[in-house]
């Protein structure tokens, strides 16, 4: 009975470090978890900006082609307004000129609001700037993907490390571990305040 006390004992006495290191194992898988979850959320925004800036620049050039084309179409009536003999006539190919050209200029300047009282303006101007605005906030949640999944790269190796220093022992592999997870964290970090950082940080 006392060999088996004192065999339990010296088996109680090690498990306090295998108990901090299975507790230091769950942190990072949670704080892995966390990064994953932000990486996919920045991800599926990035997208999102990225398809509403396309779909803005293409309505910029459907304008663009229907303005040229008014335009042109102005300028050439102008010199049939100057031809024309009959004053009548004249008069109408004048109205239909300066109507064209106020369409010409509604198509490079549209702001407008909503029921909401939201700017939503559909001029080439306002579309230029909308969708430049979405291509900057594409690039913002690019760069926080980045960073989100950098951070669970250093979380993923910081778990296989600390479970390695459970089968070995070897301190120096828990330096590393704990080394990762600082790693993961300042990334994860980086990509909630930061994210533009990351240009600097990475080759391009």
């Amino acid at each position: 009975m006392s060999h088996g006390a004192g065999h339990g004992a010296g088996h109680d006495a090690g498990d306090p470090s295998s108990k901090r290191i299975a507790i230091f194992i769950t942190v990072i898988g949670l704080l892995l978890a966390i990064a994953e979850t932000m990486a996919k959320g920045a991800q599926t925004n990035s997208i999102a900006s990225n398809v509403q800036a396309s779909n803005l620049w293409s309505f910029y050039q459907a304008k663009t082609i229907r303005q040229t084309s008014l335009k042109t179409a102005a300028e050439q009536m102008e010199v049939d307004v100057a031809l024309a003999k009959d004053p009548a006539v004249k008069e109408r190919l004048a109205k239909r000129v300066a109507d064209w050209r106020a369409e010409v200029e509604r198509y490079q300047t549209e702001p407008k609001t909503n029921d909401r009282h939201e700017n939503v303006g559909e001029g080439r101007k306002e579309l230029s700037a909308r969708a430049i605005e979405a291509e900057a906030k594409r690039d913002v949640y690019t760069n926080q993907y980045h960073c989100f999944e950098i951070g669970s790269a250093a979380l993923q190796i910081a778990i296989v490390m600390a479970s390695v220093y459970l089968l070995t022992h070897i301190v120096l592999v828990l330096w590393m571990a704990t080394g990762f997870v600082g790693l993961g964290v300042v990334f994860a970090l980086l990509g909630i305040f930061s994210p533009a950082t990351i240009n600097t940080l990475l080759p391009h």
